[in-house]
């Protein structure tokens, strides 16, 4: 919190002009500059809320420079680890201010890139699903892992409470969720085997300390158009497209930059190759998660319910 409030605190100097000075704090003064970027981080701001958003930005600020003020009387923004915090978010700051420049440089899809990427992922678009998975994971050895799965496939279909039952009685540990999902809020490495489930059916994969097995309950088909989908697909690819080029970027600077590694990280770096994977994000980067998970029919932030089984 210090660190953050240090940095936006340099941004109101005494030289400031008089119109541009929202209010002074002992001998320091916030400007209309230090609220107008505050504001600019909120997004979906109607113009009738400027004004009163505007004067709680102010009081936020003004609660931060009392702080600030506070913690340089008592010296703490030369503590070292204040100091070490500072220099690290002004770092991270560069570096994605670098990684947003590269970014620009990425060219938009073009309407056949957007129309590839809806027909070769119907799980997402046309073939959209509403899902509603119940996730239990099973404590249990390695050679109790084939009777789990008898009884799933002996008693799945009966009743989720019977199966669970009946790991009660195999003196079996457990816990559930449950969760309502739109195809787009589950990670695309999942969504293929998931949309290939029928209701009712299930997933069974091993985990170090047993098994988690996860149910179709239900589902309900949502599909979306083409024309639907495409502001979601053209940002999600502009993204990937983004994130590429700091790839390549990257690696490209590795490649020609000096980097020696010392002590135990030599010894590490001597058995492992380097990663050339971005660590900074340029913008809104690319991720796992499907194009149009802010946008469509089903409103995302619908609460998982538990199944409170133990």
């Amino acid at each position: 919190m210090i660190a953050a409030a240090a940095l936006v605190a340099c941004g109101g100097g005494s030289g400031a002009k008089a119109s541009q000075t929202a209010a002074k704090v002992n001998k320091e003064e916030i400007t209309v500059h230090q609220i107008n970027f505050v504001l600019q981080t909120q997004p979906n701001l109607k113009p009738e809320q400027v004004d009163g958003a505007s004067r709680q930005v102010l009081e936020r600020l003004i609660d931060q420079e009392l702080a600030v003020q506070k913690a340089q009387d008592l010296k703490l923004d030369r503590d070292p680890r204040v100091v070490q915090q500072i220099e690290t978010a002004k770092r991270e700051i560069i570096a994605r201010a670098y990684a947003a420049h590269v970014g620009e440089t990425a060219s938009k899809p073009s309407e056949q890139d957007i129309h590839k990427y809806y027909v070769e992922n119907p799980a997402l678009f046309a073939e959209r699903r509403i899902y509603s998975l119940q996730e239990i994971n099973i404590e249990a050895k390695p050679e109790q892992r084939e009777a789990i799965r008898d009884r799933l496939q002996g008693g799945a279909n009966k009743s989720m409470q019977e199966f669970l039952e009946g790991l009660k009685t195999d003196g079996l540990r457990f816990t559930g969720s449950q969760a309502v999902r739109a195809a787009e809020q589950i990670p695309l490495q999942n969504l293929d085997a998931i949309a290939r489930l029928k209701d009712g059916q299930f997933i069974m994969n091993a985990t170090p300390g047993g098994v988690v097995v996860l149910f179709l309950a239900g589902s309900q088909r949502q599909p979306y158009t083409e024309a639907q989908a495409r502001p979601s697909i053209e940002q999600f690819l502009l993204n990937q497209r983004r994130t590429e080029l700091l790839a390549k970027d990257i690696k490209a600077m590795r490649e020609n930059a000096k980097i020696e590694y010392v002590g135990k990280f030599a010894e590490a770096a001597a058995s492992a190759p380097a990663s050339t994977s971005p660590t900074v994000s340029p913008g809104a980067a690319a991720s796992d998660s499907a194009p149009g998970a802010a946008s469509g029919p089903v409103d995302s932030s619908a609460p998982s319910k538990g199944l409170d089984i133990k």
